[in-house]
């Protein structure tokens, strides 16, 4: 038996016997009356809560559960907890649910929900960036009424949706490429997944820019060498004449070799997941070296100075510095017109080790500067190949000094020269 039932039974037989004892001592007449009136006022107090519960069932806010005596007082106390568990369970689920919208916010891909008459019903910010859109500006409008591309109008209609479907100069940053994929869910519900590949297609470019560019520095050499060895076997040739094609199929050679001693130095810097050394180079012997390479490539048609503050030094791999200190003074010497003036520089700026090569060169546009360091570009392409350039110097410099956490910066006019700093970060440079 409950609780509900023992107290209705206790309060019953409390009033049997009331009802008795007034019988047995006053008159059946009082009995009556006292029972009437006891059974009236309890009627009268039931009704009277009746109405209050209704009030609540009405109008529910938590905390506003009433108090009251007697079998009212635990019907209270128990809807007091049933709503206190409801609250509970209430706020866990709405937790959750913020939890949920949190982690689809923090995602890097868009979220787009559409009910079943295609109009959007929620977004993250993500997908309002990718398609243009304003989640409470545009909630319950048509998708296609808002993005009107005809090709995701055609997807959407096709319902094919095993690939994804690429659409290029979208939302804020009219240069951008999204994956847009749709997932059917539910009762005939679609769930709009959006990716920026901006970066993947751009990579992709450059793989297929750089497979062409490959291909195309070495084809040049090589038919020069098909050339010449088709000629001499099937041509008489003088014993002159043979000589200069064997020493222009041997500069070919090399410059050949040069391309791919320099794609490998530049796929060791890739695949080289080791950080560099911290040991502190000998500026002394560097400079030394790269003013004798200087020497014997400029073959005494420029000036080289240099401007070494002795008491700088730098930390990180010897080998690997020299080399892109080497590709800079190369580049200086093969850019720079005969009685040119080169100068190799080591400072302290602002608390950085500053290593620069300075050259009274042709200068190069501001618009080329930006990407002078991607692989086989070129200001100009046939001055560059008569100098020996391979087109990748600059990229294995960039390599170099990343690996070192070094900044390159480069400021050029044309006409006047260009210097190339490389500004090394704290960590790296020593002052004695």
């Amino acid at each position: 038996m409950n609780v509900i039932w023992a107290r209705s039974l206790a309060v019953l037989i409390l009033i049997a016997i009331g009802t008795l004892a007034m019988y047995l001592t006053v008159s059946p007449q009082a009995a009556l009356g006292l029972a009437c009136g006891v059974l009236m006022a309890l009627l009268l107090y039931y009704l009277y809560q009746i109405n209050r519960l209704w009030k609540v069932l009405d109008a529910p806010a938590y905390g506003d559960i009433p108090s009251a005596l007697g079998l009212w007082g635990e019907v209270y106390y128990r809807l007091h907890r049933l709503v206190k568990r409801w609250r509970m369970q209430v706020l866990q689920v709405e937790q959750q649910h913020t939890r949920f919208i949190q982690a689809i916010q923090a995602s890097p891909n868009g979220v787009l929900m559409l009910d079943d008459a295609d109009q959007i019903e929620w977004c993250n910010e993500v997908a309002e960036l990718h398609f243009g859109l304003n989640a409470r500006r545009d909630v319950r409008q048509r998708i296609t009424h808002l993005i009107r591309r005809p090709e995701f109008v055609q997807y959407l209609m096709l319902q094919r949706y095993d690939e994804p479907l690429q659409m290029r100069d979208m939302g804020e940053h009219k240069q951008n490429v999204i994956a847009v994929q749709v997932l059917p869910y539910g009762d005939n519900r679609k769930l709009v997944l959006t990716q920026d590949i901006t970066k993947l297609e751009n990579t992709e470019a450059m793989r297929r820019d750089f497979v062409a560019n490959v291909s195309h520095e070495l084809k040049t050499p090589l038919t020069v060498l098909t050339g010449f060895l088709e000629t001499m076997r099937d041509l008489p040739v003088s014993p002159e004449d043979q000589r200069r094609y064997v020493d222009m199929m041997l500069t070919q050679s090399m410059r050949m070799q040069h391309i791919v001693e320099d794609l490998l130095a530049l796929a060791k810097l890739e695949s080289d997941m080791q950080p560099p050394s911290q040991d502190r180079i000998d500026i002394a012997a560097v400079v030394q070296h790269l003013v004798h390479d200087a020497e014997a490539l400029s073959q005494g048609r420029h000036a080289i100075d240099t401007e070494i503050d002795p008491t700088v030094g730098i930390r990180g791999t010897h080998s690997e510095l020299m080399s892109a200190f080497g590709n800079l003074v190369t580049n200086a010497i093969r850019y720079t017109p005969a009685g040119g003036r080169i100068c190799i520089c080591l400072d302290w700026q602002h608390g950085h080790a500053v290593f620069a090569v300075k050259d009274t060169g042709l200068g190069i546009d501001a618009e080329h500067i930006p990407r002078l360091t991607e692989r086989f570009y070129r200001v100009d392409r046939s001055r560059s190949r008569d100098t020996g350039g391979t087109g990748l110097g600059l990229a294995i410099v960039k390599h170099v000094l990343s690996r070192h956490h070094a900044e390159l910066r480069i400021s050029s006019e044309v006409g006047k020269g260009s210097v190339f700093r490389v500004v090394f970060p704290t960590d790296r440079s020593v002052r004695q």
